[in-house]
């Protein structure tokens, strides 16, 4: 089975250099591009202020990030690394969410997350509508997926709605055939195990004496022609 970990990130900016920093990370866990069930979700303390722009889009304000964890804390930067694993990560404008996760682990002295880990759907989709939108929001019109749950850009919501996006990304509608075919053949392969009985050959014969009379008159009265009756024996 391919594991890959779909991801998403909240910040307070846009350049990390500037000292701007994550305050939330969604990470969903899917397996030959279907959602496993199994997530890591986490809130962070930015130990900053908020900028007024950046609340606009996530809503998390500083009052309700005052308190939560810091990256460093086992919690977060343990828990986190130890979800994702050794899985390729896939992001919506990746180079955006590996700036901003890898500061945060040069900070805490931990291994950064190499590039070639990274797919871009977005790339993906620029690959695939050349000249057209593909914001996230865009693609899920495109691929009429709901956002009725998305008031706000969120971590985890936005990771389940780029789940659905890359499997469209990946194939759509036909690589959920494909899946389905597979279930499919492994049934009939399982079918075919079966041991039936020998069938009797020939069958039967289930009319009656009088039945087969009147057919019989009715060949010779009407058709007047037995050949072909006479050649498979009835």
């Amino acid at each position: 089975m391919a594991r890959e970990i779909i991801l998403d990130t909240e910040t307070t900016g846009f350049e990390p250099h500037l000292g701007h920093r994550l305050v939330e990370i969604g990470c969903l866990e899917i397996e030959d591009f279907i959602p496993t069930g199994r997530h890591f979700h986490v809130y962070i303390d930015p130990e900053r202020d908020m900028p007024p722009e950046a609340e606009k889009v996530h809503g998390l304000s500083s009052a309700f990030l005052k308190g939560k964890p810091r990256f460093a804390d086992p919690e977060v930067v343990d828990a986190f690394l130890d979800f994702v694993g050794d899985a390729p990560l896939v992001a919506h404008n990746a180079a955006f969410d590996r700036s901003f996760v890898n500061h945060e682990l040069g900070v805490v002295k931990r291994q950064l997350l190499h590039e070639t880990r990274w797919v871009d759907t977005l790339e993906l989709a620029r690959h695939r509508f050349p000249g057209m939108h593909n914001s996230l929001d865009a693609l899920c019109r495109r691929f009429k997926i709901s956002l009725s749950e998305r008031e706000k850009h969120g971590a985890l919501i936005d990771a389940r709605l780029l789940a659905a996006v890359y499997l469209e990304l990946k194939g759509g509608r036909e690589r959920r055939l494909e899946l389905t075919t597979t279930t499919a053949v492994q049934a009939v392969s399982v079918a075919r195990q079966a041991s039936y009985g020998a069938r009797p050959r020939p069958l039967p014969l289930r009319s009656t004496d009088a039945e087969r009379a009147v057919h019989e008159a009715f060949i010779r009265d009407v058709v007047k022609d037995d050949t072909l009756w006479k050649k498979h024996g009835l």
